[in-house]
């Protein structure tokens, strides 16, 4: 091969893609704070530019940035925290976040400038490829790992997979699998606006491996209103084959992971509402349930049992004797108790053959892990030295016809409502709602922090984090996304107020809303990221939302007409 092949060669691979594009998706996406920096430092070093554009009409890029700034420096004026060193940290600590948002998209926003689409399409592409590989990387090392092809229903290793199997899917970006699900639902939108049936169905796929119930549900609700209102006869078939996906999916290989949601939406709503004075019920036969728990069927089904049972025992029992029930010591939050679970009776054929039936592992024993770790024990010594600042927590048996998320939700409301002062402008950076005062607390929540500069103020330790410590420091069906205070807008409204909220939907919602004549896939993705902004802090995250940047002024570029494109934005 000569050297004119070569370069022939790199100059056809340089032309497919823009790969500092790519190489910035790849470095800033990473859930590494060590990563991310380094990743900015080295894009504004192959493209310096520092012209950001912020103007009040048509501004380049969105003000909510520079506002939220304005507002945590006001708050700090106001509160006089100057004189606190360890808030001054917290301080420089939540502004860095808010500049890493802007540079990031900057150069977000000159890689769409700069390039055509097509060379940004297929970057786009290669960007899920790899990510699909890595994913697919992830699920055969467990799989290696396990010897069971199907690690969704692999209960050994104490559970270490089992219903948790996708928590393990986290691709390119090493964050959690709910990153990685987000970011293949935004590439399920794309490519099926794009009619890519592959690269459609690789992301649906890789979404799906990871499991995300809360994920799935929002992509449903996109794919129907694709459906009802804005699809080609084509594109409904291929809503509907990835609709067939998720089905089996959740039916065939993962079925824990479709009780539990079913589980969540029901507790969530309130659907079992009417029978939440009565104790929850064992899990034991229904020859041993009283009649007055059962209804009519139930009666029927529990009479035609013990008939069945009566005639087995008199046939059977002295051939097969019954197996003793074992006691399992289950410890929960502070306590420990001791359930009983009963061996299934073995069966003898008409042939003479011993069957032994297998445990049922549908049900709640064989789904959680009760044990007490160290993360948890960590968390309950915490509640033990600040019980006096922790009215939730604190109390050993706490009951709330509420999911956690709603009684932040509520939380936030009542504190301004009673500090309404602090209802315009919030209670401060850091201070009541945001994975910066997580962070700083010094409890080891969203990495390391100095422990000389931990910072953690009365509002958030008696509001937020007392919910936390309540749900997190008890057994893991308690750890899910409906009890985690974790939200944008809790965040808005709680740390910048009013105001906060405002800005956000008037400089960072409307600044790609504006355009919503022109969007495609644009109008399904904001759709989407608005829903997701219940469920995490993403502005701190410093992930999806550059991506979601990266596809909304991708679809305005495509669709605006090349004579008003220099004013569009």
């Amino acid at each position: 091969m000569t050297a004119s092949t070569v370069v022939s060669f790199f100059r056809k691979l340089r032309k497919l893609a823009d790969w500092r594009l790519l190489l910035f998706l790849v470095l800033f996406l990473n859930v590494k704070m060590a990563i991310k920096v380094p990743a900015i430092a080295l894009i504004y070093l192959l493209q310096f530019n520092f012209k950001f554009g912020f103007s009040f009409k048509n501004p380049r890029l969105p003000l909510f940035y520079l506002m939220a700034i304005g507002i945590a420096l006001f708050n700090w004026l106001i509160r006089r925290h100057y004189f606190n060193i360890n808030y001054n940290v917290v301080l420089l600590t939540g502004i860095g976040f808010w500049v890493l948002c802007i540079l990031a998209m900057h150069q977000i926003k000159l890689f769409v400038d700069n390039n055509d689409t097509e060379t940004i399409h297929r970057t786009i592409v290669a960007f899920f490829i790899i990510n699909a590989a890595l994913s697919f990387l992830n699920i055969a090392a467990i799989i290696w790992e396990t010897g069971y092809l199907n690690p969704y229903t692999y209960q050994g290793q104490f559970q270490k997979y089992f219903i948790s199997t996708g928590d393990y899917i986290r691709g390119l970006t090493f964050d959690t699998s709910t990153t990685n699900a987000v970011l293949n639902a935004f590439g399920c939108i794309y490519f099926l606006t794009k009619k890519n049936v592959s690269m459609l169905l690789l992301c649906m796929a890789v979404m799906l491996l990871t499991a995300s119930n809360f994920t799935n549900m929002i992509l449903l609700l996109c794919f129907a209103i694709l459906f009802i209102f804005k699809s080609t006869r084509d594109q409904k078939s291929l809503i509907a084959i990835c609709v067939m996906f998720l089905v089996v999916f959740m039916v065939k290989l993962s079925p824990q992971n479709y009780i539990y949601a079913h589980e969540v939406v029901k507790n969530t709503l309130h659907l079992n509402a009417i029978r939440k004075s009565a104790p929850p019920k064992p899990n034991i036969p229904i020859t041993l349930m009283p009649d007055s728990t059962l209804n009519a069927n139930q009666r029927k089904q529990k009479t035609a049992q013990k008939y069945i049972d009566s005639n087995y025992a008199v046939h059977h029992q002295a051939a097969v004797p019954q197996k003793p029930s074992i006691q399992k010591p289950v410890i929960v939050g502070k306590a420990a108790q001791t359930v009983k679970y009963s061996q299934p009776a073995p069966i003898k054929t008409q042939g003479g053959r011993i069957i032994l039936p297998k445990p049922d592992i549908n049900t709640r024993p064989y789904q959680h892990v009760d044990d007490t770790n160290d993360y948890q024990r960590r968390l309950l010594s915490f509640i033990d030295t600040h019980k006096s600042n922790l009215p939730i927590s604190s109390q050993v048996n706490y009951r709330s016809n509420l999911p956690g998320k709603a009684t932040c939700t509520m939380q936030t409301l009542h504190f301004l409502l009673i500090h309404p002062l602090k209802l315009i402008v919030g209670d401060g950076m850091g201070n009541f709602s945001s994975k910066l005062a997580f962070r700083v607390s010094g409890l080891g929540f969203a990495g390391g922090y100095p422990q000389k500069y931990v910072y953690l103020d009365p509002d958030f330790l008696s509001n937020h984090l007392d919910v936390y410590l309540n749900y997190f420091s008890k057994n893991t069906s308690q750890h899910s996304l409906s009890n985690s205070p974790d939200s944008v807008y809790d965040q808005l409204l709680g740390e910048y107020g009013l105001l906060g909220v405002v800005a956000f939907f008037i400089w960072y919602i409307w600044y790609f809303l504006k355009h919503y004549k022109i969007l495609t896939y644009g109008l399904p993705i904001l759709l989407m990221v608005m829903s997701l902004f219940f469920i995490a802090y993403w502005f701190e995250q410093l992930s999806i939302l550059i991506f979601f940047e990266l596809l909304l002024l991708l679809d305005i570029k495509e669709n605006t007409p090349k004579t008003l494109l220099r004013n569009a934005y």
